[in-house]
């Protein structure tokens, strides 16, 4: 057979769809649109579930996709054999209720024995034993002997997920030879590695009913899907994805980094291949705009990344290494994803940065570890407690395997069982979080009982009115034909000027009149089917369906909504001359009272650097660059440089906004036609939202102009409070600064004098209690710092120094106990003698044996206290 090289099979399955007329589509983000039953997309039927639910219509009947995908189930097989990985692509071919059995049959045979002329003889096929039909097709049509066709059982050949669609399927395997097995068991031979499933067709004929039954469907559909990289195997003759070429390419520079030769040690080998699957997972996850953190996908990132750079550690490569090896990924993969290239800066940094935290966390994590050992031999045990184990895992991103390793150094096992135990509570947590529901992972709602795309229509870009027929009305969980006054509801026409939520943009309000009534809509969004939903009240008369709406959107609203969303444009180009071209947009939020935006940055954005940026924004503003909106071919968008958003899917062709050249992205908001119009520019804050990005608020126009007022305003006040004009209102507060820092001084050199003549007349009323000298006493108006101060100086003059000390200041009560060494070794632990007199005073508090101290609120009681004191040292000295 012909060998093909990775990127060679996806082009040719991809344009063999595409010559049997299915719509060639992009891989879709790794991030899950509107599907809250998945963390990840995982394999290539997932992103498109809503058009095989008929939730919403597809862009063609017949499409094909490369779609990358992430299962995280096995990671810990990853490396300990020859097949699993966590990446992986997946070809597929889909038909949503157009053709069936027959074609998806004939062109998968076609693609197989005639594209890549792979011998009829080399291929088997498994067939559901109940498909009679699939078994002919395969028999009659493909002429494929009955000898070769397998009739499994439901287990093997029958795709369902709980409730919803479903139907049997039909797998085509390759016989790789005798070598691997010799005898007439089908089943025996693909576990020996000699048949090899490559490419599974799933007839979804059927939608199973919560009684059990199978019920057929109108229109059946066709979902198939076959690895690439297994099919690599095949074509390439070789046994593991890892000697496919491309993934080759990246074990190769693994090896070279490591100074190791592959297959040479299995410990390596284990390594080497953690690491080469790891790091394409890692790649893709942060071109898809997926950052580390301690929970979600951000936590798959984050553990994926430290896995492969902890087995860099295993191979010796010193220093940071994953980006380095990312750069690889990017070479061998961006010609089926040019996002990668789009995003080369991004990623290179994020994986830099991470790699560098984690390598400061390690070090942390060891330092904790060895804290941890110390402690379990000093109590006389031999295993470290799990949970510890766990805390190392969880919070340092401390793998279990370095620390049963260097808990064995030290003559410690560790506790897997409680780790484990740990590790499985953490996941119950988050699959309860992920709120498990329908197909789709979201609750059903009214609107699931809507025709799909019946009011879905946009019109508003150059309207802000339109009167059109109310085509459906829901009150609460009911389809209506009418609503009353005061009734809040969701009206739905064909085509409307009112924008819905999306892309950051928050949405449209206005009016909605009829002959009968007035609805004022104070929230438009999407909802399944794409329809588009008018929220609002009745706030006169009636609203009946059939009836002609007059739809007014409130054009102050909208006019104030595109200033921001036009200065957030703006604001992104700004941030990227300032800072670099590796800020990414991770989220925003349009209004018509501010704008926010969050993006990708690894540390504060200085003072100097916010200022840049504003005044950058605040130049192209007065420049007055005219906004030029046009819609045109997403290739071509690209060349002029068009800036894409993270995890969007966008069409063949798409709107771009063009702001003089100086700002180009693709968007579907509202804007302005000048930039002139959006007035004034102001930050009001800068900070950190997550790990590694940052987020702006700033307002433009009346409400910067507004702020800006505002804080003249204060900044007034201020003035007159320190007697001084605006103008010199800096330099006043620093003299009256430096007087206080001066007062301060004095009052503490008066409380120190003051400390010692209270020191030595307290000293009087010391008593002895068993070999230690004990004062007990209460001080009065002394706060905890005074109190603390004064305890010092009295336990250094005490023998044994056993020092508890009352005060009561401002409603306020303070306590505080301290022990010498030798007290402490006598049995005086200062922390449980505060444990234990803190209730009297209505307080709480604890420490160490050598000092604790405590709060309360009850001073009457200080005395019962510290009789109650005494009796707790007496006790821990008897």
């Amino acid at each position: 057979m012909k060998k093909y090289g990775v990127n060679d099979l996806r082009r040719m399955f991809l344009e063999f769809f595409e010559s049997k007329e299915h719509l060639r589509a992009n891989s879709f983000s790794l991030v899950p649109q509107n599907d809250k039953s998945l963390l990840l997309i995982n394999s290539g039927m997932a992103p498109l579930k809503a058009y095989f639910t008929g939730q919403e219509i597809p862009p063609r009947k017949r499409m094909t996709t490369c779609q990358k995908c992430i299962r995280t189930g096995d990671i810990d097989n990853v490396g300990k054999t020859s097949r699993h990985g966590t990446f992986f692509e997946m070809l597929g071919n889909f038909s949503f209720g157009d053709y069936f059995k027959k074609e998806a049959i004939a062109w998968a045979w076609e693609f197989f024995t005639k594209v890549l002329e792979i011998p009829a003889d080399k291929l088997y096929v498994s067939v559901y034993e109940e498909d009679d039909e699939a078994a002919d097709i395969w028999r009659l049509q493909e002429h494929v002997p009955a000898e070769r066709i397998i009739r499994m059982g439901k287990a093997d050949n029958f795709w369902e997920h709980g409730l919803g669609p479903c139907g049997p399927c039909s797998e085509i395997y390759f016989d790789r030879g005798e070598k691997y097995y010799q005898g007439d068991d089908f089943e025996a031979g693909a576990e020996a590695d000699r048949y090899v499933e490559i490419w599974n067709l799933v007839f979804t004929q059927f939608e199973k009913m919560e009684s059990g039954e199978y019920v057929p469907l109108q229109f059946p559909n066709i979902d198939t899907g076959m690895g690439l990289e297994r099919l690599a195997c095949i074509m390439q003759d070789e046994l593991s994805i890892f000697d496919v070429d491309t993934v080759k390419a990246i074990r190769d520079e693994v090896c070279r980094l490591a100074k190791a030769t592959y297959k040479e040690d299995e410990q390596k080998d284990i390594s080497i291949r953690v690491i080469t699957d790891h790091i394409r997972s890692v790649t893709f996850m942060t071109s898809d705009g997926i950052l580390p953190s301690n929970e979600g996908r951000g936590y798959v990132l984050r553990r994926l990344l430290r896995r492969a750079a902890r087995h860099g550690r295993l191979l010796g490569i010193s220093g940071s290494f994953l980006s380095g090896l990312a750069e690889k990924v990017i070479a061998t993969s961006h010609q089926g994803y040019p996002e990668l290239k789009e995003k080369e800066a991004h990623i290179l940094k994020v994986i830099a940065m991470e790699e560098e935290r984690f390598a400061e966390t390690i070090d942390q994590g060891l330092g904790i570890l060895q804290d941890y050992l110390a402690e379990t031999k000093a109590e006389g045990k031999d295993t470290l407690d799990g949970a510890k184990a766990f805390k190392l895992y969880d919070t340092y991103g401390f793998p279990l395997d370095l620390t049963i390793e260097i808990s064995a150094e030290s003559g410690i096992k560790v506790d897997e069982e409680a780790f484990k135990a740990e590790m499985q509570e953490q996941r119950e947590r988050a699959r309860a979080a992920r709120e498990e529901t329908n197909y789709m992972g979201a609750k059903e709602t009214v609107y699931n009982k809507l025709p799909i795309e019946v009011a879905n229509c946009f019109i508003g870009y150059t309207n802000l009115q339109a009167a059109e027929e109310i085509v459906e009305i829901t009150c609460g969980e009911e389809i209506v034909d009418r609503a009353e006054t005061g009734e809040t509801i969701t009206l739905f026409v064909k085509n409307t000027p009112f924008y819905a939520t999306s892309g950051g943009q928050l949405a449209d309000k206005g009016l909605a009149k009829t002959e009968t009534g007035v609805m004022e809509i104070v929230d438009v969004k999407k909802v399944v089917g794409n329809n588009i939903a008018h929220i609002g009240k009745v706030v006169s008369g009636y609203i009946q369906k059939g009836q002609l709406a007059d739809l007014t959107v409130d054009s102050e609203n909208r006019f104030a909504t595109a200033k921001n969303h036009s200065a957030t444009h703006l604001l992104q180009r700004a941030l990227k001359n300032v800072l670099g071209e590796h800020i990414e947009q991770a989220g925003s939020s349009v209004s018509a009272e501010r704008l926010r935006f969050d993006f990708t940055h690894f540390q504060p954005v200085t003072k100097e650097e916010l200022e840049l940026v504003e005044k950058e924004v605040n130049r192209k503003i007065a420049e007055g660059l005219e906004i030029v909106i046009k819609e045109m071919p997403i290739d071509e968008a690209k060349k002029m440089g068009a800036m894409a958003l993270f995890g969007e899917k966008y069409g063949d062709v798409v709107r771009v906004i063009d702001m003089g050249g100086y700002s180009i992205e693709l968007c579907g908001g509202t804007h302005l036609t000048n930039t002139s119009q959006v007035g004034l520019f102001k930050i009001v804050s800068e900070a950190s939202v997550a790990a590694g990005v940052r987020r702006i608020e700033a307002l433009t126009s009346e409400g910067a102009f507004e702020y800006l007022k505002a804080e003249e305003t204060k900044l007034k006040e201020i003035a007159a409070l320190v007697k001084s004009d605006t103008h010199q209102v800096g330099t006043r507060i620093e003299q009256l600064l430096e007087e206080i820092k001066e007062l301060r001084l004095k009052n503490e050199q008066l409380s120190a004098k003051l400390s010692g003549g209270a020191a030595e007349e307290l000293l009087s009323k010391k008593e002895e209690i068993g070999n230690f000298e004990v004062l007990l006493a209460e001080t009065p108006d002394m706060d905890a710092n005074a109190l603390r101060e004064l305890g010092d100086n009295l336990r250094s003059k005490l023998k044994g120094g056993i020092v508890v000390l009352a005060s009561s200041k401002d409603g306020k009560v303070a306590l505080i106990t301290m022990a010498g060494d030798e007290a402490i070794k006598a049995g005086i632990h200062s922390g449980n003698i505060i444990k234990a007199i803190a209730p009297i005073v209505g307080g709480g508090g604890g420490g160490k044996p050598q000092m604790a101290q405590a709060g309360g609120k009850d001073a009457e009681k200080i005395g019962e206290a510290l009789v109650h004191a005494k009796e707790v040292i007496q006790k821990q000295l008897a």
